[in-house]
Parts: C-alpha cells; structure tokens; sequence
C-alpha cells in the first residue's frame, strides 16, 4: 500500500492540469477580447468573423457593444472581458508557481477570486447572448467563444478549488449572481434604443456639431450615397453616429440622407425606423438591406460598389 504521505502528494500533483487549463483558456480569452477591442479602437483594420450578415460587425457595433463612451474616449465592452480574462491569467499563474506552495490561505484566496470573477463573467456572457440572439438577433463567434471560455474557466475553477464548503460556494456565488444580473439588466434597460426617450444627450434633441472639414473625395461619396437611395439610420444621443458623422465630416454630412429614429429626436421618423426593424445605430440600408454599426469610408465604398478612388483623407 502507497504510504499516506505519497498519496497526498500525487493528488496535489494531479490538481495542477486545471490550473494549466485555466491559464490556457484564459489566454485565449485574452487574444478573443483583444482583438475585438483594438479593432473598435482602429489599431486592427479588419477583423474576420465568420458569422450571418456580418453578425459580429452587427452585434459589436450596436448600442450593447460599448461599456462608456464620451468625447474623448471610447470603452468596449470587450475590454471589461479583456481584464477579466488578464486578470484569471495571472492569478493562475500565481497558483501554478511556488510561491504560494506553502501558503495555503493565500492559495484559497486566489481561488475564490478566479471563482468569483470567472462566474460573473459567466453570468453576464448569458445575458450578453440573450441580448444578441433577442434584442440584436444577428450571431457573432467571437461573442460566443467568450461565453463558453467563461464558462468552462468557472467549471475548471470548482474542480482544481476543491472548495471545502459547498455552503460558502453557494452563498457567495448566489452574491455575485444577484450582482451581476441586476447591474447588467440595467445597464442593458439604459442602453436599449428601445429606451432612447429617456437617454438626453444634447440641447433641442439634435446630434452634436460636427466638427471635421470634409475632403472633396468625402463630399462625392456622400452625393453618390444619396443618389444611390442609401440611407443612415441615426439617434441624436448615439455617440456611435456622431463618429460616423465625423467620417464624413460636417460638409459631406450634410449631403447624406439621414433619418432620426430616436421618439425624442427632431424631425424624427421613429414610425419607419420601427419598420425597418433598426436595433442599433448607426445603421446603413444599402440595396434593401441593414448593415448596423459605424462603418470605415472604404468599408461603404466596398459595400455600394463606389466606382472611384476610395483614398479618403
């Protein structure tokens, strides 16, 4: 019979697979959210995502893909997932290493975080999903690999845990639970164009002053848009408009056909917007079909078929 002490051993031994996988997963997660976040930043020209209708271009660009946004700056919520996922990966590696071998409390801390972190992010990712297959109904793989990576870091944690009170688990993940899903149900109410009378974001309900000059090439594409029947869908309290308006610049915006959708908004036709199902703003109808999301100039001239230089400065 194998003494005691080897047996113990072998079985601290063995408990390591799930902190290489977590610290893996999490790796991964951290190239998921990365990626997604850089492109909404424009250090990534393109990013592929092999989906429906560009049902990542769609969900990332809608009113539930940004966490804060101001005049200066622009937070995704990809990043939130970004640190969640930087965060499990150096705790994980804390907990492979042996500085903490001997140090057991320290070691049940580190524990209860990834815990506590990987469930939340579990949590929101439902919620999130329920979002993009209800509210945004487009699909989006990146979105979704997030979720299941959550998921399996929080199932990867209870197993290498080994938690010693199953109460304790509970109690505290039914705390983050309430937590999360609460401050997720309203921050998802406050983003919903659904909501959007209620969210007040300028004087006389019209979009902020448009603040670049406009490139002659700017002002040819925005007549050819035009001419061609596309239309913008906006709301005047979108920061994700005022961006693409800014593309353009203040005098080729001004020759695009923009509808108003927000209830609130002046001159708006909110009635159509309802009609043509728009769910996120900006959104472009281009030959009978919406395209949610600001969009890069050359990115539209790909989309109209543009027949001239699409060099824009």
């Amino acid at each position: 019979m194998m003494p005691l002490n080897k047996l113990t051993t072998k079985r601290e031994k063995d408990l390591k697979w799930p902190k290489i996988i977590i610290a893996i997963l999490s790796t991964i997660g951290i190239v998921d959210t990365g990626s997604i976040t850089l492109k909404n930043w424009g250090l990534f020209n393109s990013l592929s995502c092999p989906g429906i209708n560009e049902g990542c271009e769609t969900v990332l660009n809608s009113p539930w893909g940004t966490l804060f946004q101001n005049d200066r700056i622009s937070i995704p919520l990809s990043f939130a997932g970004f640190i969640s996922y930087l965060t499990i990966l150096l705790i994980s590696l804390l907990l492979t290493s042996n500085i903490f071998s001997n140090k057991i409390r320290a070691k049940r801390f580190l524990w209860w975080l990834i815990y506590l972190i990987s469930l939340g992010a579990s949590i929101f990712s439902l919620l999130l999903l329920n979002i993009m297959f209800f509210k945004i109904e487009a699909f989006c793989l990146f979105c979704i690999l997030s979720a299941i990576l959550s998921f399996l870091i929080f199932i990867l944690t209870i197993i290498g845990a080994r938690f010693e009170s199953r109460e304790t688990m509970f109690y505290r993940g039914s705390i983050i639970t309430i937590i999360i899903l609460l401050s997720g149900l309203i921050w998802s109410n406050q983003v919903d164009p659904a909501n959007a009378n209620i969210n007040i974001s300028s004087s006389n309900n019209t979009s902020p002053i448009i603040k670049n000059k406009s490139s002659i090439k700017n002002i040819k594409f925005a007549k050819f848009l035009t001419e061609k029947g596309i239309v913008m869908y906006s709301a005047y309290w979108c920061p994700h408009c005022h961006d693409q308006k800014e593309l353009f610049g203040k005098e080729a915006s001004k020759e695009l056909t923009i509808v108003e959708c927000a209830r609130d908004g002046k001159n708006n036709q909110f009635e159509l917007c309802q009609e043509k199902g728009i769910e996120g703003f900006p959104s472009w109808e281009i030959n009978n079909q919406i395209y949610s999301g600001t969009r890069e100039l050359k990115q539209l001239t790909e989309l109209t078929n543009y027949p001239f230089s699409a060099d824009f400065k």
